[in-house]
Formats: C-alpha cells, structure tokens, sequence
C-alpha cells in the first residue's frame, strides 16, 4: 500500500521514519508533502519520496494520512477533493479535533474515513494511537491499525472518546514525565546526581510498564509484589496516598478533560 502524508511537521515526518525503520513500507512506497520541500531533506536522503505538490502525493497513493495544522484542514481538503477516489483511497486525519462528520462535509459521503490519535512517542515507534471511523469496512480499519500497530500500540474506540483518549494517551505522556521528573527529585534528595537518578527513574518506569504490557496483570498484582509486610515500599506507598498521590492524578485527568 502506497502512503501519502499531506504535511510533513515533525508527526508526519515521524510517521514516516517509523514505518521505514519498522520495515513496513519501502521509502519508495511513501509519499511526503510540505510547502517548504527543502525542510524535508532529512527524509529525502532516505529515499522518501519529497513534494510540495499535495495532488501528485494522493496521485499515488492508496493510503492518504492527513497531517497538516488545524486551522488549514479544511483548506487542504478541499483541495485534495477533487484526486480522492472512493473506489481507490483511505483517509486518514491525525488533525487535532478534527471530526469525521467535519471530513465528510468536504470530501462526501463514499470515501472511506478514519480518524487517528497518536502521541508524541510515536517518534521512537512507542505512541498510543486511537483509531475510530463511522463507517469504513474491518479490512480498511485493519489496515489502519496494522500501519499504527508498527508505530507501538493501536486500539479502535468510538469517536466519542478520542478526546478522551487524547487527555489519557496524549497528556497521558506528560503525566508520566512528571512523575519521572519528581523520583529524579527524590533520587537526587537521597544522595544521586542528577544524570544517574534521572536514569533510574526512566528505566524503572520503563520497566513497570513493560511488566503490565508483557504480562497482562493489574498494577495492584505487579505492587504487591515488591510490597512485604511493614517494608519500605509500603511505608512510601502509603506516606504518597495519605499525600493524595492517586487522587491528585485523578483530578489531573479529569481536569484535563473538562478542559479539552
């Protein structure tokens, strides 16, 4: 399958370097477009196909993941109308609030459309991505999925919830940095310097996610594993929720989303 990204920034960009990593697609097979091409040399020189012509990209895909700012979304699409062919093309939008019904206005009724919400890891091929689509076939979703499932993790979830998702996948990353950021804080109170602490703290991150992912087990099974009777880990435990450690989390979250 031949991928047009409409937008090369830094997701699109990341988008592409990540499926050429992955071995998923040749650079051949992909297209890039930006209004400043020569911002695009990086991923030329990998064999990326390069183009400030919007059209000629969808020309030649199967594939078109549209990644442009929001406030030009309905502008590009409305100019790659006219090239998209229901019987031949997939649209894909990673814009930002960007709704299926706000696609179909533009582009009609029989194209299939999906939306996508990856997050900023998605540059190292580690994001979380949610897909959601009103009414594109399974293969058509499969074959989203399959292209964001080499860029780390990919789900289907209803529209409804992709701002959801956007405050628990995306802001998610800034949570998870901050808790990283604050055990550095700790690590460096209790005699590291800040490079070594800093480096405990994302690899043991890291490795508690990877626990829940590889195993499948609720966080309170990986816990009371390292928690013994009167221990330490409990005493610390204990001394962050009587601190409000869970709930401050929650009400974050939350926040969050009434925001959005």
């Amino acid at each position: 399958m031949n991928i047009a990204i409409i937008g090369g920034g830094n997701l699109g960009q990341s988008i592409a370097l990540g499926l050429i990593e992955a071995e998923a697609h040749k650079p051949k097979d992909i297209w890039v477009t930006r209004r400043y091409i020569e911002n695009l040399d990086g991923i030329a020189e990998k064999g990326i196909n390069v183009s400030s012509d919007n059209l000629l990209a969808v020309q030649k895909a199967d594939i078109v993941i549209l990644c442009v700012k929001p406030k030009r979304a309905e502008k590009v699409l409305t100019e790659l109308k006219q090239s998209l062919d229901p019987e031949k093309h997939v649209l894909v939008s990673v814009v930002t609030g960007l709704s299926i019904e706000q696609m179909r206005e533009v582009v009609g009724a029989e194209l299939p459309v999906l939306r996508a919400m990856p997050n900023t890891a998605i540059a190292i091929r580690e994001s979380m991505t949610f897909v959601s689509s009103d009414r594109a076939s399974a293969h058509k979703k499969a074959e989203i999925l399959a292209i964001f499932n080499k860029l780390g993790d990919a789900i289907v979830i209803e529209e409804d919830l992709m701002q959801a998702g956007t405050v628990l996948g995306a802001c998610g990353i800034a949570y998870a940095l901050r808790f990283i950021r604050a055990a550095q804080q700790g690590g460096i109170q209790i005699g590291f310097d800040a490079e070594t602490a800093g480096r405990i703290a994302a690899q043991t991150v890291k490795g508690a996610a990877c626990l829940l992912i590889e195993r499948g087990l609720h966080p309170e099974r990986e816990i009371d594993k390292v928690t013994t009777p009167m221990g330490v880990t409990i005493e610390g435990l204990n001394e962050m929720e009587h601190r409000g450690f869970s709930s401050a989390l929650i009400k974050g979250i939350t926040a969050s989303f009434n925001k959005i």
